[in-house]
């Protein structure tokens, strides 16, 4: 019985997760079809409703293909791995409750997202080939660069909040969103997101004009959508992170259960459409200017944020015990 229940939680957590990225695949190329005045997918079902469902069948019912010399075991393992990773990062969001209520859910949050580097380095390594590995190699320099922004701006916020639960930073914002006081690096932020997520126009590792494909240049079928699945279900989770973390959550009506999902939702709808609209917009960067970008403009202005952050904590605490 208690096996039986544990697969029907499994479902009731994973389902909907899988649907929203199903569902985000038909939006993207009807976002990008309306702005580019095209259609988008309009046959498969009325609106093209099915087209996510008629594109997960054709990628599952292919047959898995599998270069000779690759590596076998760690060949398949990886998008395993990749999607594996994906899906438990969900269980740490609150929405408005987390699955795993931990006090440091967000270092969990920055240890699990690192591994997946190890899934993509190791994908293109196992494929032997030259493409693949150096698709893996651009990936993995562009993923750890933008952690460090990322992991920075995280420390500002945690100083201000003194903790590094996310129930208690959306304690904090119950008055005021951290957007507010913290909007350059909110911006900065949701840019790094874009480049973690190897979203356009930072999506040099799937650059098609130099590497073919990128990391994933070798895999067909079942463990290519599984890539698919996971870079889709990082891209959702990060735009609810950056809700939760910039937009106050479930604020103002967090104390209500439905409506307190409904904001969140709406929220993270909101940014990841911003996420499409800068995908339809921009052009692709150059690596140079990939890397300038972090390590010559994000990583000093955040070193400055954190910098000054501490420095009024220090100030403020010495002024408090002074009284």
């Amino acid at each position: 019985m208690i096996y039986i229940l544990f697969l029907i939680h499994s479902l009731i957590f994973l389902v909907p997760i899988l649907l929203a990225v199903a569902f985000l695949t038909l939006v993207e190329r009807k976002v990008l079809g309306y702005m580019q005045f095209r259609k988008g997918p309009n046959v498969v079902g009325p609106y093209g409703l099915l087209q996510p469902f008629a594109d997960a069948l054709k990628l599952f019912i292919k047959e898995t293909l599998k270069p000779s010399t690759a590596s076998p075991y760690l060949f398949f393992f990886s998008p395993l791995l990749f999607l594996t990773l994906a899906l438990i990062l969900w269980s740490i969001i609150p929405m408005p409750y987390p699955l795993i209520n931990l006090k440091l859910s967000l270092l969990l949050i920055l240890g699990l997202s690192s591994l997946a580097v190890y899934s993509i380095l190791g994908s293109g390594w196992a494929s032997n080939s030259k493409y693949s590995l150096l698709g893996g190699i651009r990936a993995v320099a562009q993923t750890i660069s933008y952690e460090i922004s990322l992991g920075l701006i995280l420390l500002s916020i945690l100083l201000w909040v003194g903790s590094f639960s996310i129930i208690d930073i959306l304690g904090l914002q119950e008055n005021c969103w951290c957007i507010l006081p913290l909007a350059p690096l909110g911006i900065m932020w949701f840019v790094s997101t874009l480049a973690e997520t190897n979203r356009a126009p930072f999506d040099l590792t799937e650059g098609e004009s130099e590497l073919v494909s990128g990391y994933n240049v070798e895999y067909a079928g079942g463990p290519f959508a599984l890539f698919f699945i996971a870079e889709y279900s990082n891209i959702i989770f990060m735009n609810t992170l950056s809700a939760v973390l910039f937009l106050g959550g479930s604020s103002p009506m967090s104390e209500t259960p439905i409506i307190a999902q409904g904001i969140i939702a709406i929220k993270a709808i909101l940014l990841v459409f911003l996420f499409l609209w800068v995908r339809a917009s921009y052009p692709r960067f150059r690596y140079d200017q990939l890397m300038h970008l972090t390590w010559k403009n994000y990583l000093p202005l955040t070193l400055g944020a954190f910098s000054m952050t501490l420095a009024i904590i220090i100030i403020s605490n010495g002024n408090a015990g002074l009284y």
